[in-house]
């Protein structure tokens, strides 16, 4: 499975998950880069996502909502505070009501994706988001965010499969 670990650290605010990849980090790079190949695993399978505005550089947005099996969309967006292509990515990470406005009730995270290609082949992913307080975590976790991401991230391999075999 691609997912290693899913750590919540209270004192520090965060919440990381590692995944482990055989490819490259090119490939792993390609899972955020391209709007549509992030549809496929942005959110989890219940709830798959539509990226309305997706400007990967630093300064650049992100729009998009998640769509659920009774057909209600939950909304969020992402501005992209530093890229680095093929090795990090840093945003703001937000949920927003269905207009694009971010959304004041919830809270917003610092999201920092690093790639890491291992010695032996293949890339570690790392995600870390930090919360703006041990609240925000905590009301954040009770929302499923653990659960989740793992369940999001674990539809990547699927999608690094056929791009190796397509």
């Amino acid at each position: 499975m691609t997912v290693l670990d899913v750590r919540t650290d209270p004192e520090a605010r965060t919440l990381t998950l590692t995944a482990g990849y055989p490819a490259p980090p090119a490939d792993v790079w390609q899972l955020w880069a391209d709007p549509r190949l992030l549809e496929r695993w942005w959110g989890p399978p219940a709830y798959p996502a539509t990226f309305t505005e997706h400007d990967l550089r630093a300064g650049g947005k992100a729009a998009y909502f998640m769509t659920g099996p009774e057909g209600d969309r939950h909304f969020g967006w992402w501005e992209f505070t530093a890229v680095e292509p093929a090795a990090a990515i840093e945003l703001e990470d937000g949920f927003a009501t269905a207009d694009g406005t971010p959304d004041a009730s919830l809270p917003t995270t610092v999201m920092r994706m690093t790639l890491e290609e291992r010695p032996e082949g293949g890339t570690v992913m790392t995600i870390v988001s930090t919360f703006p307080s041990s609240e925000a975590l905590e009301q954040m976790l009770a929302m499923g965010m653990a659960e989740g991401m793992r369940e999001a991230v674990g539809q990547t391999d699927a999608l690094l499969e056929g791009a190796a075999t397509g």
